[in-house]
């Protein structure tokens, strides 16, 4: 197989080789150019035609935001990871720029951790979400549909999950049992922050059930996404609280490095939010929220898969079907990278895989389903 052609462009010498003599060292990849500013990147964008860019946002000359914006006129679809400080600056930048079209983001350890955990969060961070991004260019192997890539883009018609048996000895029906839903839980990951904003923005305020969010994302970075998407749809979106009562079209989502999670509190429901030990390498993760919405609500509940990297929330899917709940998950074609609902659609466990735009009406057609006040 052909190595993965990277571009890393960031204006300290230091950290530019450090990157560039890790990525080298992956028999997988091949560092094609370097670029201290974003000029000297767009120059070379046509004569190395990278696979992936690592963008630094602080450059002189020309900054990441601008790189950006010039490389998305001219290639639309080459992944850009941008390097993220995690400070409150750093965090308003990243979202900044994944809503100009930055495919992921990854936080720049240099400055903040020795040189030994510098190296280990780029094996560990970043390389496995540069091989990611690049595999959804690969064609997708012959297989059920639901593990498909879908002709025709983000345009096309809903695809149903195959009904298969999986290590639950679950199978997933071709149309969901007519049960009613008391929560909406979301999971997401790389991909995740554009989609949520698709997703949460069109839902109605109208709303007659809370959604609960897991977004991995550091501390900071989650307060400032909520806020971005409170301040953008009907939706009251926080990020999550201990002892928060879940109520009607009102959204949480789950504090960086921390576990939220639900219980029980007389008739209603509560939030808890603790830091537990990671799951999936993950804190906060979805298998830790869709657990426990499975056990405050049985079947009433509702879980969606998006967009995202590695296999979190496939336990959590297990759990809510066994529970007799709902799944759907995003397609393939829309997600940026279809790892976290594809491990979901080829278990069988999800009642619907659709493309990102028709999620939202998804929800809120199963939302008012059933429903004593007749919504």
């Amino acid at each position: 197989m052909p190595r993965i052609r990277v571009l890393v462009v960031d204006d300290a010498v230091v950290f530019r080789r450090l990157v560039s003599d890790e990525l080298s060292a992956d028999p997988a990849l091949e560092v094609v150019g370097t670029a201290a500013n974003g000029k000297i990147a767009l120059a070379k964008l046509t004569q190395v035609n990278p696979d992936v860019v690592i963008l630094d946002v602080e450059m002189p000359e020309m900054d990441g935001l601008a790189t950006l914006r010039e490389i998305r006129k001219s290639h639309p679809r080459l992944p850009v990871v941008m390097f993220s400080a995690l400070t409150e600056r750093g965090a308003e930048v990243t979202l900044d720029a994944l809503s100009l079209g930055a495919t992921g983001y990854f936080p720049k350890p240099f400055g903040t951790r020795g040189m030994t955990d510098s190296l280990r969060v780029i094996r560990t961070d970043l390389i496995p979400q540069i091989k990611a991004l690049c595999a959804r260019t690969t064609p997708a192997p012959a297989g059920p549909a639901s593990s498909r890539r879908i002709a025709g883009g983000s345009h096309c018609g809903r695809l149903d999950a195959v009904p298969v048996s999986n290590s639950t000895g679950i199978r997933s029906p071709a149309s969901p049992p007519p049960a009613r839903i008391d929560v909406v839980a979301v999971a997401a990951s790389t991909g995740g922050p554009n989609a949520l904003t698709d997703v949460l923005g069109a839902l109605p305020a109208d709303l007659p059930v809370p959604v609960v969010v897991v977004q991995h994302m550091p501390p900071t970075f989650t307060r400032l996404l909520a806020d971005r998407l409170n301040a953008r749809g009907p939706l009251r979106v926080q990020e999550g609280r201990a002892g928060e009562h879940l109520a009607p079209g009102c959204v949480w989502i789950a504090p960086g490095d921390f576990h939220m999670s639900t219980v029980g509190d007389g008739g209603q429901v509560r939030l808890l939010v603790h830091q537990g030990v990671p799951e999936n390498s993950c804190r906060p993760a979805a298998d830790v929220l869709f657990r426990s919405v499975a056990r405050s609500f049985g079947a009433n509940v509702l879980a969606v898969v998006l967009t995202g990297m590695g296999q979190d929330g496939l336990r959590g899917c297990e759990v809510v079907k066994e529970a007799g709940g709902q799944v759907i998950v995003q397609d393939e074609e829309t997600s940026v990278v279809w790892g976290m609902p594809g491990f979901v659609s080829r278990a069988g466990l999800a009642d619907k895989v659709l493309p990102l735009p028709q999620v939202a009406l998804e929800i809120v057609r199963r939302a008012r389903a059933v429903r004593g006040d007749g919504r």
